[in-house]
């Protein structure tokens, strides 16, 4: 497990300095600093998880619930961010980052339901790696 989140923290953080680079190309540069950030800030805590993954304990069905959990939340909280980016939307949960930009109704469900599932899934394997310390 620790290998597998340190491989993902890093394509994530690589994903993040690439998207780095499409900011001044997206709709919205704002959203898409965010998820320039948010990919990399995500990258670094999925390799420092790995790092604490020897002290968790817990059973392997536990274990591999937190990670896809968490993994989950880090990837999908750079993609909601850069769809927003691209998309122009995101302003019903990112009004700051999304300013006055605003997308399609169907645009703005998809980002919605990307970062509220993603708060969730977070939360929950947070709480479940901590339970394992």
């Amino acid at each position: 497990m620790q290998t597998a989140l340190f491989t993902l923290g890093l394509v994530l953080f690589l994903l993040g300095l690439l998207t780095g680079f499409a900011i001044p190309a997206l709709k919205n540069p704002r959203m898409a600093l965010s998820s320039h950030l948010e990919a990399l800030l995500n990258g670094i805590f999925l390799v420092v998880l790995g790092l604490l993954w020897p002290h968790v304990s817990l059973s392997p069905f536990w274990g591999l619930t937190a990670v896809v959990l968490i993994v989950y939340a880090a990837y999908a909280n750079w993609l909601a961010t850069l769809l927003a980016a691209a998309w122009g939307a995101g302003r019903t949960f990112a009004p700051i980052a999304a300013g006055d930009h605003e997308g399609s109704k169907t645009q703005e469900r998809i980002v919605g339901f990307m970062l509220l599932s993603l708060s969730v899934a977070i939360v929950i394997g947070i709480g479940i790696v901590i339970a394992g310390l």
